[in-house]
């Protein structure tokens, strides 16, 4: 099963984009964040003429908002409110042969990273609180969790560690508390199990660089997630099973984020 996770940046600005990303990659799931439209604005026409007609949105006008589609059967469909904030940020279904998938957009944060300060970074460390706190009962239970996180927890996950160690997405409190995500929720997280950790990995470049694939200085915000009964089939087909679509950041009218793939052996 082909899972992708890609932050599209308003889909009805970019469904043509979308609809030959699909063609091209053929995924059996699509999840995608931040697609700025409510439930009924949502192209669910275009996603069923491309072959996904299975359609679970958790929509938001101008802001936010996530989806979930597939050319499988998406089941038991939940929309959890983090934080009680009204953000649309999360959508799960259960997939065929019981895997629960989460799809989730964390709050960016702001610019500054003081919780005391910013009441946006603030609300980034509660909504990673409320994360691990739901997470931590059914380790056994097979889950994914995919989305735009926007923390880049190594080292290599950012162009320069010693210069982005005090810039929000990469910042200790934010890295400790994804680590704490992970570990509590019995996580794997696939990019770093199939690549090498000095393996620089980036899925989001700025707009403000006209030249970002030449400087290249990306962060790896997006990213799937596996719990241990799903280790061997997230991993079974070695370092080619994900794979971040690069090209596609440099695509006409792109998003500042690239898709993030994972083949399942299932």
């Amino acid at each position: 099963m082909r899972i992708i996770t890609w932050n599209i940046n308003s889909v009805r600005l970019r469904i043509d984009s979308v609809v030959r990303f699909l063609e091209q990659a053929q995924p059996d799931v699509l999840c995608l964040q931040e697609i700025k439209c409510h439930d009924d604005q949502f192209p669910a026409k275009a996603f069923a003429k491309a072959g996904y007609e299975h359609i679970a949105v958790n929509g938001q006008k101008a802001y936010h908002g996530v989806a979930t589609v597939a050319r499988v059967p998406l089941e038991d469909i939940e929309r959890r409110d983090y934080c009680s904030m009204g953000d649309a940020r999360h959508v799960a279904v259960t997939l065929p042969g019981g895997a629960r998938l989460h799809n989730f957009y964390v709050p960016a944060g702001g610019d500054v990273p003081d919780p005391e300060t910013n009441d946006k970074f603030a609300h980034k460390l509660s909504f990673m609180d409320e994360m691990t706190k739901v997470f931590a009962k059914g380790k056994t239970t097979p889950r994914i969790i995919v989305g735009d996180l926007n923390i880049a927890p190594e080292e290599h996950d950012v162009w320069s560690h010693k210069q982005l160690l005090k810039v929000v997405s990469h910042t200790p409190v934010e890295t400790d508390a994804m680590r704490q995500l992970i570990k509590g929720g019995g996580f794997i997280d696939v990019a770093r199990e199939l690549h090498a950790p000095e393996e620089k990995l980036f899925s989001w470049w700025s707009y403000r660089s006209p030249k970002w694939a030449e400087s290249n200085k990306g962060r790896r915000l997006d990213h799937i997630w596996v719990t241990e009964p799903l280790r061997e089939a997230a991993l079974a087909a070695g370092p080619d099973a994900f794979h971040i679509h690069r090209d596609v950041r440099g695509w006409e009218k792109p998003s500042d984020h690239a898709p993030v793939r994972l083949d399942l052996a299932v």
